[in-house]
């Protein structure tokens, strides 16, 4: 939380439309934002409302996903890819320090889980950082969304500089 998982993602599915590349830009979180009776409902259901997403960009001829998703641990990547039916998949972890992502995330969440979320950041990056799911990593501290989505795209080797 507060990487800016959300701003890159919008930003790389802009760079990729001045290029007239054709892509979906997906935010899981927004397709599981549900009160369920479980956590695991809340995640089934956005699951299933990716794989419906995929189908439907799927039958314009959509070939290239950007997702964007904390993800924190090794079966919850590999559940995702059978999802997408993917077959190259490049896992790109956004970083930040630990106040600038606290920052974001006390700017954003102005709400009732405003300190559930704030101190969900912490914890998430602690979690992301033992699970080591990426291929690579970008930072995003002190440089432009720009900057930082044009990187993710050219490590991910979708576009060339």
């Amino acid at each position: 939380m507060g990487a800016g998982k959300t701003t890159v993602l919008a930003e790389a599915s802009d760079l990729l439309a001045l290029r007239h590349m054709e892509h979906a830009a997906i935010d899981l979180d927004a397709l599981g934002l549900a009160h369920l009776r479980s956590a695991s409902d809340n995640d089934d259901v956005m699951y299933r409302n990716l794989q419906a997403a995929c189908n439907n960009y799927a039958s314009v001829g959509v070939k290239r996903l950007l997702l964007a998703r904390a993800m924190e641990d090794h079966a919850e990547l590999e559940f995702c890819r059978g999802v997408v039916s993917a077959r190259n998949t490049v896992v790109c972890r956004l970083t930040a320090s630990a106040p600038a992502m606290e920052r974001r995330v006390e700017r954003r969440e102005l709400g009732v889980s405003r300190l559930a979320y704030i101190a969900r950041a912490a914890k998430l990056n602690t979690l992301l950082d033992r699970a080591r799911l990426e291929d690579f990593t970008v930072t995003n501290e002190n440089r432009s969304v720009t900057v930082v989505a044009q990187e993710m795209l050219v490590r991910a080797r979708w576009i060339a500089v």
